[in-house]
Order: C-alpha cells, then structure tokens, then sequence
C-alpha cells in the first residue's frame, strides 16, 4: 500500500512540474507554480523558511519521501530505472556509503554558492537540471506537436489550438542537457539511484537527516531468512542482506524492499515498533532477551552476518567448514555424474535465489558449482537449479522429489557448540531444520543443558541447520556431502 501511495504522487507530481515547464498558455502557473517552490534548493536560496521547515519536518518523519515523491529528477531516475529492471531483474547489489566524495560535492556546492558560482553549481541541482532537460530537450517537440494540431485544425476551421512561437534553444544548453540526462540515464537504467546518493548536493544533506526519521524501514531479523530479494531490488543499494541492516542515509523510502519480501520481514516503522511486537509474539523470545544483550544478539544472527554483540564487540564471520566430500545440488545424481556433465556455465549459481551455489575453487572440480551454507540454506521447496540446467548435470526434479532427496548429513560438533563454549541454551539447529531431522537431548556431561542429536535417516543435507547456528568462527552442524545421492 505504501509503495503503490508514493508511486501514485510521484506520478502526479512529476507529471505536474513537467506540464508547468511545457505549459504554452501560461494558465497553469496560477494552479501549478507552488510545485517549484516547494523544491529544496529553490527554497533555501529564496530564504523559504516555512518550506523549508515542512521539508526537514518530512525528512524527520517519514525518511527521504522528498527524494522519491516531490523531487522530478529523482522521479526520472525511478523511471530509467524501473525500464533497466525490465531488461534485468534482481540486478541490484549492496554498496558502500560513498561518504566522502558526497560530503566533498555538496562542500564544493555550497562553497559555490556562498561565492557566487551559482551559476556553476546549478549544473548539479536536481530541480535546476530536470528544469534544463525538459526544457531544451523536450519542450521544442511538444510545441512542435501542438503547432502541427493547430495546422490541421485550422485547416478544418477549428480554433481548438492555436500555433506558438518559441525561440531556438542555444546550442550549450542543449548540449548540457542532453549530457545531463545522459549520465542520469545510463547511471539509473544500471545502478538505480548512484546520482542521487553520490552527486547530488540535496541528497546529501537529506540524507544526513533521514538518518534520524522517525518511521523508516526496518528489519525484523526473527522473520528475515537472509534471502536477499530486498537486497536486490534496492535501487538505492543500501541494503545489507548480509548484515540485515540498511544504511537509512541514501534509503529514499521507495517501499520496494516491502513490497518485495515474501516473509513481511520489513516494515515502514519506527524501530522500537519492531521490538516491542516481537516481545508480544514471541513470549519465549521475550524471556530469552532478559537473559542479555549478547546471547541475543548472538542467536538471532544470520550466517556470516558481522553484527555488534550487544554493542561491546563484533561477531566473527562464519569460516567455511573443511568438507571431506563436496556437496553437489539435488538432481545431481552422484559427484560422478556431475562431474562428467556440468559445463561450469554458472547457469545455475546465477538462478540460486538461496545463494548457497558457488563456482567450486578445488582443483579437482575447478568452477563446477557446489553448495555451501554461509550465506543461506538450499531450501527443500527450491528446485530453480534443475529447472535451467542445460547440460543434464543437474536433472529435473519435483519440490517433492527434492525433499526425500539426501545430499549429505548434519555432523554435530560439541566443542563448537554455544550450549558447551558459552554454558547457555540453544537448540536453534532444532528450531529451524525443516525435515525435523534434529532433536535436542540433555547431556549428562555438560550438567543436563540439551544438545542436538542428528537423525541421519530424516537429514536431507539442506544446509539450514549449519547456515542458522550461531557458533563463530566455525559452526557446531555442518553437512558432509554424499558421493551419490540417496533417495529416502
């Protein structure tokens, strides 16, 4: 709902500054003209405090809702890339905070300014530019559509249009545009919204702002399965599905990583909301958390995840286990078969939504795929790998074939174990194996604390078990692969 609110003013706003840049007649200056002013830079320069006031005041509540609904070059961006997501989906990745070159653009921006090089500056100012670019570039063809309807409607004695004389727009000013929406193109078709959060002077300072909003998005890591969907389709690349953090600083509340999780992990909302509901709905959580900070934040990570532990220190990321055997994906039929087909196309490491296939670094399987389990768990109702395979390394297989399908066995490791290194309860493994293949049973030895016992009948070798247990550096399950695969 809230992304569906924020496309449908954006489309109007945008629609609205556009018609007052091409508007022939003049009328709609009287209804439209308020929308420039509402514009943030304009603002600040006409020394506008009450709209200035309004727009901090929005920023605060609602994150950067400027960027994404009243700001038309930022809207255009949403168009180019919205286009490159229908060329490529899932195209987008985590990055870094450019910080310092965004701090040093809008320092030189402002110093111009002071100084008067507005003029200069202006080349930047996202109102200033979607002004240029309507203006040189697609102003001369609607005039050009409106002068020819009046041509043919004179001709049939109709005075519905009337021709309007323009003059010739100047050669720099073109070529500037044209530039302009050039870079803005080419960045937003690939990477979304790179010119806001890298060169823009008022997505900076936004930005710095958003920080400190009140409603945003935010990850509830009890529901997140670390699939990296919102990852992917975060045009802002602000999203860490790895760390299940978002860098609220060029988020500009687009609504697209909650329209895209499947799991309603992420929720527009003030973070403490989150907290307080999963107090309500997990009772059992709820007397976990009593117990500290830090076991909490230790069981509740995601495998490979670098958070802080109850803000004194980082958690390790997950070191690959030695595996004696590979794991090869279900479908595979044996390491055999697999070997002798698999082209090494990538084909299937691309259409891995569980991120768990990887081109292979051993000598002897050198860039075939095979399965690890630091940053998800192949999950039994997945079957994409079979589906695009074309060599027959991997054979098409039902999710219910899948699921009787053994790839390997959990191995549990006690020294690795919380229950044994921190003297506290865990049975995460138990909690989240989806066959049900672990059961935790009470060890005599470590004074009547349960641990997990692996029922190797049941354990398909999924990888969840591994992928969700809370051990650093090495976690306490981990799966071994079979040479051939055994159906249950």
């Amino acid at each position: 709902m809230f992304r569906k609110i924020r496309i449908g003013l954006a489309l109007v706003i945008s629609i609205a500054i556009t018609l007052l840049f091409l508007d022939v007649t003049g009328t709609l200056h009287s209804y439209l003209g308020w929308l420039a002013k509402i514009q943030f830079w304009p603002a600040l320069l006409a020394l506008n405090f009450g709209v200035l006031f309004v727009l901090v005041a929005l920023t605060l509540l609602l994150g950067r809702a400027y960027c994404s609904v009243i700001c038309p070059l930022g809207i255009m961006q949403d168009l180019f890339s919205w286009i490159g997501g229908k060329v490529k989906k899932n195209r987008f990745s985590f990055s870094s905070e450019k910080r310092i070159l965004r701090y040093v653009v809008l320092a030189i921006f402002v110093l111009l300014t002071l100084f008067g090089f507005n003029v200069i500056a202006l080349y930047i100012e996202p109102y200033s530019a979607y002004g240029r670019i309507v203006n040189s570039l697609i102003q001369p063809i609607y005039v050009g559509a409106n002068n020819l309807l009046a041509s043919l409607a004179e001709r049939v004695d109709s005075y519905a249009f009337y021709e309007v004389e323009t003059l010739a727009k100047a050669i720099p000013t073109v070529i500037v545009a044209l530039i302009t929406l050039g870079v803005i193109a080419f960045l937003s078709f690939r990477n979304g919204r790179t010119w806001c959060n890298t060169i823009c002077p008022v997505g900076t300072l936004l930005g710095f702002l958003a920080k400190f909003s009140w409603f945003k998005p935010v990850i509830n890591s009890e529901k997140c399965i670390a699939c990296g969907v919102c990852e992917k389709n975060c045009k802002a690349s602000c999203i860490n599905a790895k760390t299940k953090e978002i860098d609220y600083s060029r988020c500009v509340t687009c609504m697209n990583c909650i329209d895209k999780c499947k799991k309603g992990a992420i929720q527009y909302i003030h973070p403490t909301k989150v907290e307080k509901s999963e107090e309500a709905v997990d009772d059992a959580r709820r007397k976990f958390l009593a117990t500290g900070a830090v076991m909490a934040a230790t069981l509740t990570v995601n495998a490979q995840a670098k958070k802080v532990d109850g803000g004194l220190t980082v958690i390790q990321d997950k070191k690959i286990p030695e595996r004696k055997t590979p794991i090869k994906p279900a479908g595979a039929l044996s390491a055999k078969n697999f070997a002798t087909h698999c082209t090494a196309c990538q084909l299937c490491v691309s259409a891995c939504t569980n991120n768990v296939l990887r081109p292979s670094t051993r000598l002897e399987s050198m860039l075939q795929p095979e399965l690890s389990f630091e940053s998800g768990y192949c999950r039994p109702e997945c079957v994409k790998c079979s589906e695009v395979c074309p060599t027959g390394a991997i054979h098409p297989i039902t999710t219910v074939e899948k699921s009787s399908i053994k790839i390997g066995k959990a191995i549990f490791i006690k020294e690795n174990c919380v229950v044994n290194t921190d003297g506290v309860e865990c049975g995460n493994c138990a909690r989240r194996c989806p066959v049900g293949a672990i059961t935790m049973v009470p060890s005599e030895e470590l004074g009547g604390r349960k641990i997990p016992a692996v029922n190797t009948e049941r354990c398909i070798g999924c990888g969840a078990c591994e992928n969700l247990c809370p051990a650093r550096p090495f976690s306490a399950i981990y799966v071994e692969g079979y040479d051939t695969h055994i159906e249950a």
